[in-house]
């Protein structure tokens, strides 16, 4: 298990394979989230200015051994996490974060990286106060998949590993071996399983109940645009109040 989180902020993640539709929901959560004023931080994975060049190289030109690209994935994980999300997470924000170090841990361990040494690389992170697991079966998951996007990219099909010279058959494959890490951990980290084959709104409804029950009784860092618009409200009402 990760440390527990020993700050004032929250963090919320979302995990779960290729075609799970957990970018959508994550996407309806942060927005809920600043429109009822809370002070929100978005992180992506693989978003890191200072190993971007490196990964867009190593990528296009197909050089990653599976050891290394788990090294590249933890270094743009610990810039991020070092400078932006730690701090804010200091300061009381809520931070939602569109996968975490368990996409490593399920990756990784898929391309065949050993198990704990993955794991030992993201020692420094902590426990999410709230894990989402979005559950899909490899099928669906394919579907959506083809049907949103032209291709399928090398790296994410699992191309490297060999498993079949035929793009769509590797990334059944591959993804299929990332999913049975993902449910290794439902129990070691929490998870929090969100069926994500049910509409749209029946999921959103289900976390932000889950969402809400970590933030009841919560105060965090106070919004500052929401705060400035609450202070001219009170001065335009004591001035009306006066006249």
């Amino acid at each position: 298990m990760l440390k527990p989180n020993p700050t004032q902020g929250k963090l919320i993640i979302v995990e779960g394979i290729d075609g799970s539709g957990k970018s959508t929901q994550i996407d309806l959560i942060y927005k809920w989230l600043k429109d009822k004023g809370k002070s929100v931080y978005f992180s992506e994975w693989n978003s890191s200015p200072l190993v971007k060049s490196t990964t867009k190289l190593g990528k296009k030109e197909r050089l990653f051994t599976p050891t290394t690209f788990s090294l590249i994935q933890a270094t743009d994980f610990a810039d991020r996490w070092e400078n932006h999300l730690l701090p804010l997470l200091k300061a009381g924000v809520i931070v939602i974060a569109d996968r975490y170090a368990f996409t490593a841990f399920a990756r990784d361990v898929a391309r065949g990286v050993d198990r704990n040494w993955v794991r030992n690389l993201y020692s420094f992170a902590i426990q999410p106060d709230l894990a989402l697991y979005f559950q899909v079966d490899i099928d669906t998951a394919v579907e959506r998949i083809l049907a949103s996007r032209a291709k399928i990219k090398y790296y994410e099909a699992g191309m490297d590993l060999g498993l079949s010279d035929k793009k769509v058959t590797s990334f059944r494959l591959f993804q299929s071996r990332v999913l049975d890490e993902y449910e290794k951990m439902i129990g070691e980290f929490n998870f929090k399983v969100i069926n994500a084959k049910k509409p749209v709104e029946n999921q959103q409804k289900e976390i932000r109940s889950l969402v809400n029950s970590i933030l009841r009784g919560w105060e965090g860092l106070p919004n500052p645009t929401l705060s400035a618009k609450n202070y001219e409200k009170k001065q335009r009402n004591a001035e009306a109040a006066q006249e």
